[in-house]
Order: structure tokens, then sequence, then C-alpha cells
């Protein structure tokens, strides 16, 4: 496995808000967390990237312990975390923005790395001496997974990519976020969004009040009638009216797998 947490806790001040985690994530693998508001998922996304230390517990990245080292040096190793809200420069351009993504790699030409995000989103090699303020939202999502992308990441961490997107921008995010995977970076998702995550997810945990309470594939969980009627709305196995919703749902989703 690249990542692995061992009876993780973390919390802020004398509470925890994450207790006693157990997660992996593989190599060229989606893993996506699920849970309600406050359920601990942006905590536990913040004590793998370093920016909460972990109170308890082990983190190993590439059978290395990290856990004790700072963001920048989990950084150099390769984890990488977009977080939640974009955070972009919006007084810099959006070139600045990228080149400040690949800090953490001093000493190398960023051109081919620019080049490389440049092609994978050309409205940022075409806006690149725009302000990135003045980009619309789902442009500011862009630019925030593209500046990840400039520190060479082996594990990216999304945090709530798809908050206040429009639908047809969600689903265009997702199939970016499966096409990463597919050219073999290792992705922890934490989201809202729990169809959809959950669709493209190689493996899911669900977190509820700091705990992991159930684990499996994105399909099992997706099938499962306790996610789906604490997160998805609609019942597993239930009368006609929610079958005909499930069923509805499942040809959104594998309309947007095959997309």
């Amino acid at each position: 496995m690249t990542l692995r947490l061992a009876d993780v806790s973390a919390g802020y001040g004398g509470i925890d808000v994450i207790h006693g985690i157990d997660l992996a994530v593989g190599g060229g693998e989606i893993v996506t967390l699920i849970g309600a508001n406050g359920a601990g998922k942006s905590t536990l996304v913040k004590t793998i990237s370093g920016l909460v230390a972990a109170r308890a517990g082990t983190i190993t990245f590439e059978e290395r312990r990290i856990d004790t080292l700072s963001t920048a040096a989990r950084m150099r190793l390769g984890i990488v975390h977009v977080p939640e809200g974009r955070q972009i420069f919006s007084g810099l351009t959006v070139e600045d923005n990228l080149r400040l993504g690949g800090h953490v790699r001093r000493g190398e030409d960023a051109s081919a790395r620019l080049a490389d995000v440049g092609a994978r989103f050309p409205l940022l090699h075409d806006r690149r001496a725009a302000l990135a303020g003045n980009l619309s939202g789902g442009q500011q999502q862009m630019l925030a997974i593209g500046r990840g992308l400039m520190a060479g990441p082996k594990l990216l961490i999304l945090d709530e990519p798809s908050l206040g997107l429009a639908p047809r921008l969600v689903s265009e995010m997702f199939a970016l976020v499966r096409g990463l995977r597919d050219q073999g970076l290792a992705i922890l998702l934490s989201e809202q969004n729990a169809r959809m995550s959950l669709a493209i997810a190689d493996r899911g945990y669900v977190i509820e009040n700091g705990r992991v309470t159930l684990a499996g594939s994105g399909q099992d969980l997706l099938r499962s009638k306790e996610v789906a009627d604490r997160y998805l709305g609609v019942g597993a196995t239930s009368d006609s009216g929610s079958s005909g919703r499930g069923d509805q749902l499942a040809a959104r989703l594998r309309q947007l797998l095959q997309t």
C-alpha cells in the first residue's frame, strides 16, 4: 500500500475529532471518504498531510513512517493536499499560482510540468496571464488541482473538489479524477457527493463521529442499504417508488463511468 494509517487519532485543543482510524490507499487507486458535515473527514485528510498532528497511531507512506514529519517534508515525498475551498491566490496570475505549486521541487525546471498541466487543462494554458481571482468557480477548482499536480504527487488528496460547482462541472470533475487514477496516481477523495465519489472509487470508507463505521469497494458501498439510506437519499431495497429512483441512479452512474 502507498499509504497506511493504523489506529490514528487527532484533533484540536483538548478534543479528539478522529479516533482510532485504520485506512489504506494503494498505488493507482481512488479511495473515497464519505460522511456528513462534521464527521471528521477534513480533519483526517489534514492529519495525513501534516496540517493537523496525529496524537496516537502511525502513518506510513511507501513503507516509511511519516507522522512526525512536517507538511513540507511530506510534500517532498509525494503527498499533495488540494484543500477544501480551493485557496488559490486571487491576486496572482494563473501561471504564478501554478508555479507556486511546484515550489517543493526547487532546482528543477518547471517548464515540463507547466506544459503537462497546460495540456491537461487547456483553459489554464489559454488564461495563464489572467488573474486567478477572475476565473469562475469551476476554473478555480481546475487551477487548484493543476497547482497540486505541479508538485509531482504520488498521492493526491482532494478535499471536497465538487463543492459549489454546477452539476455539469461536477460530472467533469469526477471524470477528471478518474482519469488521473487511470494514469497511475493514487487519490484519496473526501467528498459530500457520495453517489458520484463511490461510483468512481475502487474502495471507500464511511466516517461517522470521527470513526470508520463501514469500509468496502465503491460498488459494495453503493449497494449498501445503510449507505443508501443515510447518504444517497434512496433505499437499496425498498418500495417500488424508491426502486425506480434507484434504477435512475444506477443509470446515471453507468453514464458517468462510460464518459
